[in-house]
């Protein structure tokens, strides 16, 4: 296996081979574990799958059916009154998140609100932030971005006139090399920011699971006048975020991968309080953004009043039933707590990496970086020959991962359910195929 870039942690434990060793890690861990709190889905002989597609989509918590139920019960009972009279009243019911958003990210209370879908978001925050002049037109992305963060920075771009191709500067990495030094983009930043507008990249790139240094870039990108914003897809619920102390401007992400709240759930919005409590701060408004004191006025009050705060972005009411699971889902994260579960994630995907190295040749090579703060709980494994027929083995074998043509795995071993033998029988499976 080819070795990947990056010094090692020294906070990840000595590993051993051999079966009872990932036992016994899962032994420790086990007092704290969460997995007992999801439904795991079941092969057809009716044993556990090996669920390492939380990067695409989190397992069901076993509390968010109730949570769904309370409100379908309210709505059967009340009605229109549940808006005010409900068990958790609909009119505020996305105030819920106010400050279990706000600790997921790191942010302050009213900098985080949960709506719409993560695109929609940033199309949102792009509306804000994204205002360019003719010397300072220019959008950082970095390459392989997930898809919908390119179009919608070749989209905005149009919107304002320019020539989407020209106004996107596309970080890439070194030649013969997988992901982005940091080095390299705080380069480009001091080369070109001048006519950077605005900073968009990932917390965690989607495709290789590295975790940019954010705050570091941050800090850079603002003493070249850039605005900077990151896309938490793949972040949220995955590291340890401290959005409000590393001044970034905007954050945006969706809920249905790590955050658990189901097909297609509502996403999450980060606004730093300074320009969230800046009312003449432009955007795109909408009646729920108003504020709540005048909001039922209707025509009497038709002049837009921000609410303070994120929740200023809001366009609709919030979609209460698809509210509920992430809810739920936010509740055991703030039983667990988002360090500790960060802590058994360098712990899983070290244990990985470890195991991976085991695996005799040169057939598979980790394309995400080595060093456990420069990744998120995803590995990707560049399979170098057979790839499709690794595929079929591993679904044969129970086991869910996300596979991208040609030949890249992404496994991702997620803190909240994974375990370490779940690991130990996945690279067992590798080293049979």
């Amino acid at each position: 296996m080819t070795e990947p870039r990056g010094p090692a942690t020294a906070r990840i434990p000595r590993f051993e081979p051999g079966e009872e060793h990932a036992l016994g890690l899962d032994r420790q861990w086990e007092p704290r574990s969460c997995r007992d709190r999801f439904h795991i889905p079941v092969t057809a002989a009716g044993t556990p799958v090996i669920y390492f597609c939380g990067h695409s989509l989190g397992l069901q918590p076993k509390s968010a059916s109730a949570g769904v139920a309370q409100e379908l019960d309210d709505w059967r009972k009340l009605a229109v009154h549940a808006h005010f009279h409900g068990r958790t009243p609909w009119y505020s019911y996305h105030e819920v998140f106010r400050e279990t958003g706000a600790r997921l990210v790191g942010g302050r209370a009213g900098e985080v609100v949960m709506m719409n879908s993560l695109t929609t978001n940033l199309h949102l925050m792009m509306a804000s932030f994204y205002r360019p002049k003719h010397e300072r037109h220019k959008i950082l992305i970095e390459d392989s971005a997930f898809p919908s963060d390119a179009y919608a920075v070749q989209s905005q771009a149009a919107h304002h006139g320019y020539d989407p191709e020209q106004t996107a500067i596309v970080a890439r990495p070194r030649a013969g090399e997988a992901t982005l030094r940091t080095e390299d983009l705080e380069a480009l930043i001091d080369e070109r920011g001048r006519e950077i507008a605005v900073v968009l990249l990932s917390g965690v790139n989607y495709f290789t699971g590295q975790a940019f240094a954010m705050e570091r870039i941050t800090e850079h990108a603002h003493r070249q006048g850039c605005v900077v914003g990151f896309d938490l897809a793949h972040a949220a619920g995955n590291l340890v975020l401290e959005l409000h102390d590393w001044e970034i401007d905007f954050a945006v992400w969706c809920s249905y991968k790590y955050l658990n709240a189901g097909p297609g759930a509502v996403a999450g919005c980060f606004v730093h309080e300074r320009h969230g409590n800046d009312p003449r701060t432009p955007r795109l408004a909408g009646w729920w953004g108003n504020d709540p004191d005048t909001r039922f006025q209707m025509h009497l009050a038709a002049t837009f009043q921000p609410r303070l705060g994120a929740d200023g972005w809001q366009l609709s009411n919030p979609p209460i039933l698809a509210l509920a699971p992430l809810r739920a889902s936010l509740e055991i994260f703030d039983a667990a707590g988002i360090k500790a579960l960060r802590a058994r994630s360098e712990i899983l995907t070290g244990y990985m990496e470890f195991l991976l190295h085991q695996v005799a040749g040169e057939r598979f090579e980790i394309l995400t970086p080595r060093a456990t703060e420069e990744r998120g709980c995803q590995l990707s494994i560049r399979v170098r020959r057979a790839a499709p027929d690794l595929v079929q083995a591993l679904e044969h074998a129970g086991v869910v991962c996300d596979f991208r043509k040609p030949d890249v795995l992404r496994v991702a071993p997620v803190p909240l359910y994974n375990t370490c033998h779940e690991i130990w029988r996945f690279t067992e499976i590798l080293r049979a195929h």
